[in-house]
């Protein structure tokens, strides 16, 4: 069988699936070497009457079961963080009501997960009280649920602070009343143009000392740092930076075979959207690793890098649509709808070299199953068969 596939330019072109998926792995436990989190996405529920801005109609059952595939790879699950659409249709209702589901479905599978807590709940503008009381608010949800708390960058913070002290002041303050360390997040205005500036300054040098300066004051406060940044050289310099204990999670989704391995004076750990997809993979290149085997590492996960490369490429954000693709075409969801209608923010080209990508990794258990899918997909867009 072949597809007829277009390329960026609109033009079809033959393209041959395999047949052979990836040996499948059994259950496992967490690797040892390296404390990997999955950010998982959120499915939505195709068949509830909704438009875009209305909240979020959520499939429990499927959501929580690809849940319980990746902490079956022994990965944890990082929760209600971007690839869950946060801020782009989930709203803080719909948010805590994923925290909550999710952290009972964790400690019945003995799975790890981390939430993250921010300020959505916010419309308009907000003074540093109001930034903190949202704050408090999220985390409350977080640790009564018995997750690990992932404090989210905060649009709200970064259009009311002035300047470094405001990151300084309202960070303090929350570590200073966590229950538990939790994991901080720099994200990027790659992910969030929103985010420009944060930790008071728009040169990221002068923006990691901030970050530093908040965890030198409570490092007994700080699991980690989650860095998602996509500039390699800038997260192991701030790595190398860390007080002892405290663990940079790799945000980045197009470095991340280099940072996870990394070198003679450290690594990262990971926490990241592109692990949704790569999860049976990740797992067992991340257990190459507990051997010591940093070569098999690399062979095993550098050839995932040109699919990430193209399901994060600009606009970044968008990058849910390309993973949300997957999973469909894998038959972890029987659909490709998005919460507000995102399965439309990626073009068919776009989709169809991720699907390309994804089936030249063998990641799709069934590749029948995912060719009908995509040709199903190409026939609604009207290329014919």
């Amino acid at each position: 069988m072949t597809l007829r596939l277009p390329d960026a330019e609109g033009r079809l072109r033959t393209y041959e699936p395999r047949t052979d998926p990836l040996p499948a792995l059994p259950a496992a436990a967490p690797p040892a070497s390296r404390a990997v989190l999955a950010a998982a996405h959120l499915v939505a529920d195709p068949y509830a009457d909704t438009s875009p801005g209305s909240p979020a109609a959520v499939d429990w059952d499927a959501t929580l079961a690809f849940r319980r595939h990746l902490w079956s790879h022994g990965l944890g699950v990082a929760e209600a963080m971007d690839t869950a659409q946060r801020g782009m249709g989930l709203d803080w209702a719909g948010a805590a009501e994923l925290i909550r589901r999710s952290s009972a479905e964790a400690r019945a599978v003995g799975g790890r997960i981390a939430c993250g807590a921010g300020t959505d709940q916010l419309t308009g503008p907000a003074s540093l009280a109001d930034v903190r009381a949202a704050y408090e608010e999220q985390l409350a949800v977080v640790e009564e649920a018995g997750a690990q708390p992932v404090l989210m960058a905060s649009r709200a913070l970064a259009a009311a602070a002035t300047g470094p002290e405001d990151y300084l002041d309202v960070y303090g303050r929350l570590l200073r009343q966590t229950a538990g360390p939790v994991i901080l997040h720099w994200l990027g205005p790659m992910f969030d143009p929103a985010l420009e500036g944060y930790w008071g300054s728009p040169d990221p040098d002068a923006a990691a000392e901030v970050l530093l300066e908040v965890i030198a004051a409570r490092p007994d406060k700080v699991d980690g740092v989650k860095v998602s940044l996509l500039d390699a050289r800038r997260e192991v310099a701030l790595r190398r930076r860390l007080p002892a204990g405290v663990r940079c999670y790799t945000g980045d989704d197009l470095a991340y075979p280099e940072l996870i391995a990394g070198d003679g004076l450290g690594f990262s750990h990971a926490l990241l959207g592109v692990l949704d997809p790569l999860a049976p993979l990740a797992a067992r290149a991340v257990r190459a690793l507990d051997t010591g085997d940093v070569r098999g590492f690399r062979e095993l996960l550098d050839p995932t890098v040109a699919l990430a490369r193209h399901l994060f490429e600009r606009p970044t954000r968008f990058y849910k649509t390309g993973v949300v693709l997957l999973a469909w075409l894998a038959g972890h969801q029987e659909h490709f709808a998005m919460v507000g209608g995102l399965q439309s923010a990626r073009s068919l080209p776009h989709l169809a070299r991720a699907y390309e990508l994804a089936d030249l990794l063998g990641l799709f258990p069934d590749p029948e199953r995912a060719e009908t899918r995509m040709r199903t997909l190409l026939a609604l867009y009207g290329v014919p068969a």
